[in-house]
């Protein structure tokens, strides 16, 4: 009779991405940023950048500083904002 092999044990795929988000560096500071693909945006959001609509299952970017405005917070979650990746690309250039 074989033996079976233990399993590997892995930590969940919401750890493993909170800590694999990649930064960007700005002139007013360094945030994070996700880039969200139009199969996993379900819903709409308002674009700082233009004021417009990001509609349901657009490509955009999700970002947030590193070090939150409220040092309240423990981290800048709270400040995440959904971006037209043209306008995130803008303001990355000073635009």
């Amino acid at each position: 009779m074989s033996r079976r092999r233990p399993r590997r044990r892995t930590a969940p795929a919401a750890a493993v991405a909170s800590h694999t988000v990649p930064t960007e560096q700005h002139r007013d500071g360094t945030w994070h940023v996700r880039r969200v693909t139009g199969s996993a945006a379900t819903k709409a959001y308002r674009c700082p950048g233009c004021q417009q609509l990001i509609a349901p299952a657009t490509p955009h970017v999700v970002a947030w500083p590193q070090v939150p405005a409220d040092f309240a917070a423990t981290d800048g979650l709270d400040e995440r904002r959904h971006w037209h990746t043209g306008c995130w690309n803008a303001r990355a250039r000073g635009r």
